[in-house]
């Protein structure tokens, strides 16, 4: 799996999971959502995201 469907599927997974902890546990969770949006939103413009340079690291490859 490459680094970009890595990034893709970590991203998923943490949005669905905020989402339902905020449903079942605390409304504070949509903070944690709001975050992943927004670093998702900000590596569009700037072309670096820490979990990628994290997933680098740990040896994904490159697309």
């Amino acid at each position: 799996m490459t680094v970009n469907r890595m990034l893709r599927l970590i991203a998923g997974f943490f949005i669905f999971a905020s989402v339902l902890l905020a449903h079942y546990h605390s409304a504070y969770w949509l903070f944690f959502t709001g975050f992943v949006g927004l670093n998702l939103l900000q590596s569009a413009f700037t072309d670096w995201c820490p979990m990628m340079a994290l997933l680098r690291r740990l040896g994904v490859r490159e697309g």
